[in-house]
């Protein structure tokens, strides 16, 4: 079993332009005027059952192809940096349906772009409907399906890169999120239980249901730490937590694994407010990004008990 202490010795740090660089063998985390954040790619998620995994140079990109069992194709594409650029799904009939389009919309691609001046949203919606804790309705399919429908909670403007809906939370608060507070985490470990995967399958049927109404919708996982420990060492143990979510919603439940993405924020967002060890903290959160990417309302009933 790996552990912090393990990916400690393993991480390199580093000054690149003015920027501490922390690698790991799976992520970089930066730290760059007073922010810290991380990236990793999601790519390695989607070999799990595939037929074939090819990649490719094209000029200054690199081309990820897995080709699935039922012969749709999905292309990952990423720069350089590793940052992702774009991801669609070829079906077998050479329909293509883009899931996420990240390329610079007329702006240099730096991450002192991806942070953006944003007011909260103006929440209208009874609380309990636009922070669902996963324990009250774990029961009720329909709720958490119809949480993950819902609309915004407030105006979306233009359609945003996931890099700013990543790093930006009065951006991603404007989605209704379910907190998986079933799921939580011993302190320094990112693993599940198999008793904790089997809570996941409610919320993997609604991700389901969802995704078959529209093959184009796009799902943040969120990974949080409590707030003992290094700020570098939170984010990286919270990226990981996400991370074996997705992978559980995908290879146990079926859960497409181009349609999660995911992002680790350290302790950034408590759910305790507490300096000390919190179990509560150490858990996982879901909300349905599509409209933000696309920039348009998503139609669907609201939530209902």
């Amino acid at each position: 079993m790996r552990n912090m202490g393990a990916l400690r010795g393993e991480r390199r740090e580093s000054t690149e332009g003015g920027r501490q660089v922390f690698r790991e063998p799976d992520r970089t985390i930066i730290r760059e005027n007073g922010r810290t954040f991380i990236r990793h790619s999601d790519t390695a998620r989607f070999a799990y059952g595939a037929r074939d995994v090819t990649t490719a140079r094209r000029g200054v990109t690199t081309v990820t192809t897995v080709v699935l069992p039922t012969g749709d194709r999905i292309i990952n594409i990423v720069d350089d940096n590793g940052y992702l650029l774009r991801r669609s799904r070829i079906l077998p009939n050479g329909r293509e349906i883009i899931l996420i389009d990240n390329r610079p919309r007329g702006r240099d691609f730096s991450p002192a772009n991806f942070f953006l001046n944003l007011a909260a949203p103006v929440i209208r919606i009874p609380r309990d409907r636009y922070i669902v804790d996963y324990d009250r309705y774990d029961r009720n399919p329909r709720f958490l399906y119809d949480t993950l429908m819902a609309p915004p909670v407030d105006y979306i403007d233009r359609p945003y890169s996931l890099d700013e809906i990543r790093y930006n939370a009065p951006l991603r608060d404007r989605m209704p999120r379910i907190d998986l507070n079933t799921v939580t985490f011993e302190s320094g470990s990112w693993e599940l239980t198999d008793e904790q995967i089997q809570k996941l399958a409610p919320i993997a049927d609604g991700l389901n249901q969802v995704i078959s109404r529209n093959p184009r919708a796009v799902f943040l996982v969120e990974g949080h730490t409590d707030a003992t420990g290094s700020d570098v060492d939170n984010l990286s143990l919270s990226d990981r937590r996400a991370e074996s979510v997705a992978i559980a919603l995908s290879q146990q439940f079926g859960v497409p694994a181009e349609n999660l993405t995911t992002q680790g924020y350290g302790e950034q967002y408590l759910k305790v407010p507490t300096d000390g060890a919190e179990r509560a903290n150490r858990r996982v959160a879901v909300r349905n990004i599509t409209p933000l990417l696309t920039g348009q309302a998503q139609a669907g009933p609201p939530p209902r008990r």
